[in-house]
């Protein structure tokens, strides 16, 4: 890795991104663990090397306390510390207190009086000024006479001792060199990491750069998924779900702008050519005249029911509140099914309820009952439209203590499998030419949907080429603004 590229992944702006901070956490967690395993080894160090002393102290200590029990009358001092190595210092007390010589290393006088009283004890000098790092034991002696290489001594005791500050050296040289290993190895592993952490994040770049792809305009591209069911590809296909999403709903504000136009297109078409006649004098005589007003007049109102439906599923859309009045789902369909006996006296359109238990549940909703019959109206006006003349229309009001539903079956030629799937997609036709025929929008099935979801219900159509077609809704019996939308009851 050159210079550049070092100070480019090390800028504080770069350190923000999601390669700086996981090489923050890299570090940070490696640093603690060498540093923490360093302060570890050098406790352990210490303590080891003050143990080995005090070991080496009492050790010696005990080959006197032999000695002494051997009861010899007099020892050399340099074959005692030759018997004591590998001590570094004996101090020799006199019958009088005070120091008579030293045999080896020598030690302050003043450990004498440090030592007084504590016999057979390991003393352990740290914060004495007058006193070196050291360690000492006082060992009684009456009755040994110590020749040394100046004279004869009486001795009362010895001491014992040995230097601390070597081991202290030993231990400052050891975190030193751990400091240094540290230093090296987070080096290693930030280059290390870099490495691999540009490898390991290359596909979020590709991502990254399929986005800016797509948002120039390529709405085709998509982001790379390797199949490895790993964390890239499971963003990526999460990425290109939401990218297939809004290119279906684009797709689909493309197609709702291009039908409503068409739908628009030709009663304008008929309008404006009526008025070009009118123009030309051409509706002088006055039973034409009042035909072609008539036509307008027609097509304004099929323009203007256009128009209100579409406000009516824009509104259904934004989720506006509706109203929530009780609503007797029995009697409503009673007046919507007389009504459609009107206005197709050759139908045989019946309403009845599915079994007796109607009587103990009545068909009581909590909704807005315009929009209610207007989903009956629709209902039953798409069988009576898309049925032969003649066919049956059985509509059935089934209540139960949670659920209401409706049921609007007719026996004509059904609906093909392939058309199942789109039967409430706005401006759709399966015979498209039949339900202009009809004056048939395409929006009567959306509006029926927008409306039983605004009401927390469901709704949904079962056919077969042959057997006619049944469109079941179910809506609750009380439909709150924080319920969640119930499933379709058995």
């Amino acid at each position: 890795m050159t210079t550049r590229t070092w100070r480019g992944a090390l800028t504080p702006r770069r350190l923000t991104t999601i390669r700086g901070r996981l090489l923050i956490g890299i570090l940070a967690l490696l640093a603690a663990g060498l540093v923490g395993n360093s302060v570890a080894g050098a406790l352990t160090l210490r303590t080891y090397l003050h143990h080995r002393a005090e070991v080496t102290l009492r050790e010696s200590g005990d080959r006197i306390h032999r000695l002494l029990q051997e009861q010899p009358q007099t020892v050399d001092g340099s074959q005692l510390a030759t018997l004591l190595e590998p001590l570094l210092g004996i101090t020799v007390v006199g019958t009088d207190g005070t120091v008579a010589d030293q045999v080896g290393a020598g030690a302050p006088e003043d450990v004498n009086a440090l030592t007084a009283g504590r016999l057979d004890q390991v003393v352990t000098f740290n914060d004495q000024p007058a006193v070196p790092d050291l360690i000492a034991l006082r060992i009684p002696t009456a009755g040994l006479t110590i020749t040394t290489a100046h004279r004869t001594v009486q001795a009362s005791a010895v001491i014992l001792t040995m230097r601390t500050d070597i081991d202290r050296g030993t231990v400052a040289g050891f975190i030193s060199g751990q400091a240094t290993v540290v230093a090296i190895t987070l080096a290693l592993t930030s280059a290390v990491s870099l490495l691999i952490l540009g490898i390991g994040l290359r596909p979020l770049g590709r991502m990254a750069d399929t986005a800016d792809d797509i948002a120039s305009g390529a709405r085709d591209e998509r982001l790379p998924v390797h199949g490895e069911h790993n964390e890239t590809d499971r963003l990526a296909i999460a990425v290109n779900n939401a990218f297939d999403a809004q290119a279906r709903a684009e797709r689909q504000v493309r197609d709702f702008v291009a039908d409503a136009s068409h739908e628009l297109r030709t009663p304008l078409a008929t309008i404006s050519g009526w008025l070009d006649l009118y123009n030309q004098d051409a509706l002088s005589d006055p039973h034409t005249l009042a035909a072609a007003l008539d036509r307008v007049n027609g097509e304004v109102g099929r323009m203007r029911l256009l128009v209100e439906e579409l406000s009516l599923l824009a509104r259904l859309d934004t989720g506006r509140p509706l109203e929530a009045q009780p609503v007797d789902l029995q009697g409503l369909a009673a007046d919507v099914v007389q009504d459609a006996q009107v206005i197709a006296p050759d139908r045989a359109i019946n309403l009845h309820p599915a079994h007796p238990a109607q009587t103990v549940h009545p068909a009581l909703v909590h909704g807005d009952g315009p929009r209610l019959q207007q989903v009956l109206n629709n209902l039953i006006g798409n069988a009576v439209q898309h049925t032969p003349p003649g066919t049956d229309v059985d509509v059935t009001v089934d209540a139960t203590v949670t659920h209401v539903r409706i049921l609007v079956a007719d026996r004509g030629p059904g609906i093909p499998p392939e058309d199942l799937t789109r039967v409430f997609d706005r401006f759709w036709r399966a015979d498209a030419g039949r339900s202009r025929a009809h004056g048939g929008s395409g929006l009567g099935l959306a509006i029926v949907q927008a409306i039983v979801h605004a009401h927390h219900g469901t709704v949904h159509v079962t056919s077969a080429p042959g057997t006619g077609t049944t469109v079941t809704v179910a809506l609750p019996t009380r439909a709150e603004p924080d319920d969640s939308r119930p499933g379709e009851p058995t």
